[in-house]
């Protein structure tokens, strides 16, 4: 169907998505552990309230899988429009796979080596290609 090829970023980041939550509780849980949190008897709190308690590198994971339920919601929004009106393919599949692709460079940057400029600078670029889709969008349907 044309303008679905669109839809395979959203897919391959919504997918990415479910790796960085694989992997925060697969670093989150041992350091609970470790520092000898007893989640059994937790009451109330967020995931915030772990900053002070667990080791920033194991936070770091936690906080780019809050960051990938913010701004990319509205990439599946906008992508999904642009799909439903034949408008998912061409260059707007092209800037998709390359927000999707930034976004997974950014997440990979904040679990690991967590530096701020090249955090910025791909997050600064992949909402330049979430503006071009939105803007891509607007055109298409005003």
């Amino acid at each position: 169907m044309a303008g679905m090829e669109i839809l395979k970023p959203v897919v391959v980041l919504a997918g990415w998505t479910m790796i960085m939550w694989i992997w925060m509780y697969a670093t989150r849980i041992p350091a609970m552990g470790a520092a000898r949190i007893d989640s059994k008897n937790l009451v109330g709190g967020t995931g915030k309230d772990l900053d002070a308690v667990l080791p920033p590198k194991t936070q770091w994971i936690a906080h780019n899988y809050n960051h990938l339920h913010e701004a990319p919601t509205v990439f599946y929004a906008v992508a999904i429009v642009l799909a439903v009106i034949g408008q998912g393919d061409g260059i707007n599949a092209s800037i998709a796979w390359a927000y999707a692709i930034l976004r997974i460079l950014h997440s990979i940057v904040q679990a690991t080596v967590n530096r701020v400029m090249v955090r910025f600078m791909l997050f600064a670029l992949s909402t330049l290609a979430l503006m071009a889709l939105t803007l891509h969008a607007a055109l298409a349907l005003f």
